[in-house]
């Protein structure tokens, strides 16, 4: 047998020192010990800290952190890489996003809304108040009291009735808890009353919005100052068929929130109330 021909004996050294295959395993599947051949390299490992390759096991590999079986290929690594990269790869949550930006707005235009709201009926309520409590002064004190009548010697206090009826009208618009910006009242009107409960044309009495520029009243000068006196009160009778007298209230409510840029209606918006009592009290 030729020398070529000769069987090679195999090296010792080689035969007990084998180079062991490289474990491409990644650290979570080392940490966890997933068997080797279970693992499938797919790419580099993006959170491995030795930069690694990511595995993608076969179902009968258990996951590195509920040990149960798994129906598909996963991945292991840190437990919340899975959550930001599907969120980073997918539009899931979009729409909740989108979501929140469209009702954030909506929202805050409601609750404006019903600030407006409960502001404006509790102008309307205090405004309703004053007209009646102005009405029911109105229709006490008559003539001021003393002899009915515009003659010499009669109604002495005649001219004390008008102011006392505005002052328990400001009273009201000024009282506790009231947000009533007394130079938005446009007018105060004293009225003589038809049977029907409106006006008689010629017999309204007008008060405006001056601050302490009206007559003095229990020591305080009032905010509104007379512009017209057709309706004299020494010639109020209080004597069956009674007069009836008449008070409004005119009032401009101003918005409170921004949402008097979107409606400007909000911020011009007119409150008239007005209350008819009769004529009642005997002096």
């Amino acid at each position: 047998m030729s020398r070529r021909e000769e069987p090679r004996e195999a090296h010792p050294s080689r035969s007990r020192h084998k180079r062991r295959p490289r474990d491409r395993r990644c650290l979570a599947c080392v940490r966890h010990r997933v068997d080797p051949g279970h693992a499938q390299l797919r790419r580099r490992h993006p959170l491995d800290g030795r930069g690694g390759p990511e595995h993608a096991h076969r179902p009968r590999c258990f996951g590195p952190r509920d040990g149960r079986l798994s129906g598909r290929p996963h991945l292991h690594a840190h437990p919340g890489a899975a959550a930001v990269r599907l969120f980073a790869r997918t539009d899931e949550g979009q729409s909740t996003t989108e979501l929140a930006l469209l009702l954030a707005p909506i929202l805050l235009i409601i609750v404006f809304g019903l600030v407006e709201l409960a502001g404006l009926m509790s102008d309307a309520m205090t405004m309703s108040a004053a007209s009646r409590e102005g009405a029911r002064i109105g229709g006490a004190l008559v003539n001021g009291g003393g002899t009915l009548g515009c003659l010499s010697g009669q109604s002495p206090n005649a001219a004390t009735v008008d102011p006392n009826v505005v002052a328990a009208v400001d009273r009201v618009l000024t009282g506790t808890g009231t947000k009533v910006n007394l130079a938005d009242v446009n007018e105060i009107r004293l009225w003589k009353s038809t049977l029907a409960g409106a006006e008689t044309t010629g017999l309204v009495n007008v008060w405006t919005y001056q601050l302490n520029g009206g007559p003095i009243v229990d020591g305080q000068a009032l905010d509104f100052v007379q512009q017209s006196q057709p309706w004299l009160p020494c010639a109020r009778n209080n004597v069956s068929p009674a007069d009836s007298i008449g008070v409004t209230v005119s009032y401009t409510y101003r918005a409170r929130t921004p949402l008097r840029f979107l409606m400007p209606v909000l911020n011009q918006y007119t409150i008239t109330e007005r209350s008819v009592m009769s004529e009642n009290a005997s002096k």
